[in-house]
């Protein structure tokens, strides 16, 4: 069971670039953000009215990085890049996590965790198309992003966050206001979304937001940021299932090649502890 709620992020959110191609592309990806965002904290909130137990400081920072930058960093990549590539970014996130223990906390990544996370990040590498344009501040949008989610997530890792839901609901909701100000100045005022893209949007803001957002803070409570990492590679396989079967985009051997030593990461991931794979090296004395 906790591996199946762990699975509801990446999945939903694979989602969004498929979204963003076939229905959103006429609306500024600020206010998409805000749209995102904001709604779903305030839904949240009427489930769930608590103050957060976690101090008004860390929490700040938490909806700054977590949801505010990291919303507009993703839309911005969304829509300058091809879904599938966009897609493909984010699952850097296992690397991303080793390079951050080993530079913050000096621990350095046992041989075969590290080999993991490259087999994984070779598949999403396999997934690009060699003919994609990339545009290179989609790409760093992209990289910021998923570095974001890495640093919120340690930090999430070593708060005592309370509730969980309470702890979603507040970031979205903080997170969602931070947005206002940065996609007025961007975008200038808000208009209302048209009717064709009112679907999308409660998507977004129900199952990709709101729901995603609790399953991915619990999981990683539960089961660790590595873990968390390479279950986030079920993302880009998402992103380009959906963009070959409803986007109408089209990869050839090495694509489809990428995405079977992605989910063959994840199985060996998933190995019974006595064939685990341990993250960092024991501390010698």
């Amino acid at each position: 069971m906790p591996f199946v709620i762990a699975l509801l992020a990446p999945v939903f959110w694979g989602t969004t670039y498929a979204l963003v191609n076939l229905y959103l592309q006429d609306m500024s990806p600020y206010w998409v953000a805000v749209w995102r965002a904001l709604p779903a904290g305030i839904l949240l909130l009427m489930l769930r009215p608590r103050l957060p137990t976690l101090a008004w400081s860390k929490l700040s920072l938490l909806s700054f990085c977590n949801i505010g930058a990291f919303f507009a960093l993703l839309f911005i990549g969304a829509y300058r890049l091809p879904g599938a590539v966009a897609g493909t970014l984010g699952a850097t996130l296992p690397l991303i996590f080793i390079i951050l223990a080993w530079v913050i906390d000096k621990k350095r990544p046992g041989m075969k965790w590290l080999l993991l996370g490259l087999m994984g990040l070779g598949g999403v590498m396999l997934l690009l198309n060699p003919s994609a344009d990339l545009d290179p501040i989609g790409v760093l949008c992209m990289l910021g992003a998923t570095t974001l989610v890495a640093l919120s997530s340690r930090w999430m890792q070593r708060w005592d966050v309370g509730d969980y839901l309470v702890l979603t609901a507040w970031q979205l909701f903080l997170g969602g206001l931070m947005l206002i100000p940065l996609a007025w100045f961007m975008s200038g005022a808000p208009q209302l979304p048209a009717m064709h893209v009112v679907p999308s949007l409660i998507w977004l803001v129900i199952a990709n937001t709101a729901l995603a957002y609790w399953a991915w803070l619990w999981s990683m409570r539960h089961l660790g940021p590595d873990i968390m990492g390479m279950v986030a590679l079920v993302n880009p396989v998402v992103a380009v299932l959906l963009g070959v079967l409803i986007v109408g985009e089209t990869f050839d051997f090495r694509q489809w090649a990428g995405i079977g030593v992605i989910l063959l990461s994840l199985v060996l991931m998933k190995l019974p502890p006595k064939f685990s794979i341990y993250p960092f090296k024991k501390n010698r004395p």
